[in-house]
């Protein structure tokens, strides 16, 4: 009978077992490499200022890229894209600039609202607005329509 190799606890070094296979446990944190690709702002300050500072952990995220300019997309809102410019003034200070104003009116930016970002690459960023009582907003697009009904604008509905 042929001898086969057994572990001290009498199992086999088949598939399966605890041999020397590989881990299904992931890397250990201080070999992850950092990936930014959602965060969110608190507008605590007029959102209509020329330039808007985004989250430090972004602009080291973009650090070396430094966009001139991305592209903000409405979440659920189609293709349309919003041209920003973007301005860096030294390590972790990032700035949307020239573009944001109008992007800003157009969903509803007001003091006390969270805007949430997600990097998608090639310096696209969707957006949700959500305001002060945590309800996200929904826009319509008026420019393509003088219809001011408010068909496309869904309810919040917020538990007491």
């Amino acid at each position: 009978m042929a001898s086969t190799s057994r572990t001290p606890t009498g199992r086999g070094r088949g598939r399966g077992g605890r041999g020397g296979g590989s881990s299904s446990l992931p890397p250990p944190p201080s070999t992850l490499t950092l990936i930014i690709e959602e965060f969110f702002i608190v507008v605590y300050e007029d959102p209509l200022v020329k330039k808007y500072a985004l989250t430090k952990k972004i602009a080291y995220y973009l650090d070396g890229q430094e966009p001139a300019k991305v592209y903000l997309r409405a979440a659920d809102y189609g293709p349309r894209l919003w041209t920003v410019e973007v301005l860096f003034d030294g390590p972790g200070r990032m700035y949307l600039d020239k573009g944001w104003e109008n992007f800003a009116i157009a969903h509803g930016v007001d003091l006390g609202c969270f805007v949430h970002f997600k990097y998608e690459g090639d310096d696209v960023l969707t957006v949700k607005v959500f305001d002060g009582t945590m309800c996200r907003k929904y826009y319509s697009d008026d420019e393509d329509t003088d219809d001011e009904s408010d068909d496309n604008v869904k309810p919040c509905i917020h538990p007491l």
